[in-house]
């Protein structure tokens, strides 16, 4: 009796179905992923626009006063609208900042938002 090692045509053609399978998923998930570059792209600058805003905001040593500042920067060639506002909170020593960012002028859309609180050093 002879033995013959290898598949037979049955296991060929269901190795072949899940390796279609299973590349087709691949690609589909290459393709969402491919999709959702260009918002990761627009957040990711809106939120380095929000990110030296609040830095630039926590870098004078006065206690901030409260209220709103808004502004305009350019970043990566495009332009960036980012409002600023500080917030009394429950503690007088403590002020909150939130930096709020987006792509529109009139802040309908807002693509990013940080927030940080600061201490009276005095």
């Amino acid at each position: 009796m002879i033995k013959h090692k290898g598949m037979t045509l049955l296991e060929v053609i269901v190795a072949l179905a899940v390796f279609s399978i299973a590349a087709v998923s691949v690609t589909k998930s290459l393709g969402e992923q491919m999709a959702n570059m260009p918002i990761l792209e627009e957040r990711t600058l809106a939120q380095w626009v929000a990110s030296n805003r609040m830095v630039e905001a926590r870098l004078p040593e006065e206690f901030p006063p409260i209220g709103k500042r808004e502004g305009e920067v350019e970043l990566a060639g495009r332009d960036w609208y980012w409002r600023q506002e500080v917030v009394k909170t429950t503690d007088d020593n403590f002020r909150m900042i939130r930096i709020t960012v987006s792509d529109d002028q009139r802040f309908q859309r807002v693509v990013a938002q940080v927030s940080s609180y600061v201490h009276n050093r005095s």
